[in-house]
């Protein structure tokens, strides 16, 4: 099968017949019609049958399927990629960050950056953990903040510095808390959990099993800044990274590191064949000196 036998075998399977596929793809009726016999006839076998005005696929096209889908978002990831190399990547930094260190770190270092270099141009935007490799393959991005890449992914890192967790919470829920806290301390206290937060939330939960504590949770959260926001309204006390608590610290709020501490790298994630630029390079020094409060 060629390209163009998969694209419309795909069309088909999803949208049911042979108008729809048409509709879908922008081409006419009888195109579609034609490449499909075609398709049929090379593999020797038919792909759907008609029923009720519908193509309804056969057991060999559900086996097919699976390979036909993999390969339709490859060639789609593909072309979005040429989409965005067009629209000029290359020409500016292109630069994405977890949620916990694009609302702190990254515009600090931004700044102190375009102070030097105040002709750079910057393509920012966030990043959760599941997407990073995802986004370095389409060219949404050149490089990724986060802190591990995703587990057998052909990435390579550069390491920036390192966070820790924290416990965030109201000066008045613990007005006389120690320098650093154990968790075994917050047991009792109404506690946000993070959940699904990636691998630093990991690293709490990893911990919390360690230590055989429960803690008492009366809300969960996807995100370190809703857990934030949370522990700022008066829900409940929690733990998030520190780049987090440094962004939404306010009055009457307070935090404390951990005892004993949990931390964590921060890397620079990029694509194996698409190392960072000189300027890029120069960029995440800066960015590392800002992330480790040089």
């Amino acid at each position: 099968m060629k390209l163009r036998h998969i694209e419309i075998f795909h069309a088909i399977y999803v949208n049911g017949s042979v108008s729809a596929a048409a509709r879908a793809l922008n081409i006419s009726q009888p195109s579609v019609s034609k490449t499909l016999r075609h398709a049929e006839g090379l593999l020797g076998f038919e792909l759907f049958h008609r029923t009720g005005g519908r193509l309804v696929p056969t057991e060999d096209a559900h086996a097919l399927f699976a390979d036909v889908a993999d390969i339709q978002e490859r060639v789609r990831a593909l072309r979005e990629a040429g989409r965005n190399l067009r629209a000029g990547a290359g020409t500016t930094l292109r630069i994405s960050a977890l949620p916990s260190l694009a609302l702190g770190v990254l515009p600090a270092a931004v700044a102190r950056f375009l102070a030097k270099r105040p002709e750079v141009r910057f393509d920012l935007q966030t990043v959760h953990h599941d997407d990073v490799m995802r986004k370095l393959y389409e060219r949404e991005t050149d490089i990724a903040i986060a802190s591990e890449p995703p587990h057998g992914a052909p990435l390579a890192r550069t390491w920036l510095g390192e966070g820790e967790l924290v416990v965030l919470y109201r000066e008045q829920d613990m007005p006389a808390a120690p320098p650093r806290v154990e968790l075994a301390h917050l047991a009792g206290r109404p506690f946000i959990s993070l959940a699904g937060s990636g691998p630093i939330g990991q690293l709490l939960a990893d911990e919390l099993e360690r230590l055989e504590t429960e803690l008492e949770e009366v809300a969960a959260a996807r995100t370190f800044y809703i857990a934030a926001a949370l522990a700022r309204a008066g829900v409940g006390m929690t733990v998030v990274d520190s780049f987090t608590a440094e962004a939404w610290m306010a009055p009457g709020l307070a935090a404390r590191p951990l005892k004993p501490s949990l931390a964590f790298d921060v890397h620079a994630i990029h694509l194996i064949d698409r190392p960072p630029s000189a300027l890029a390079a120069e960029f995440l020094a800066v960015l590392g000196d800002v992330i480790e409060g040089r």
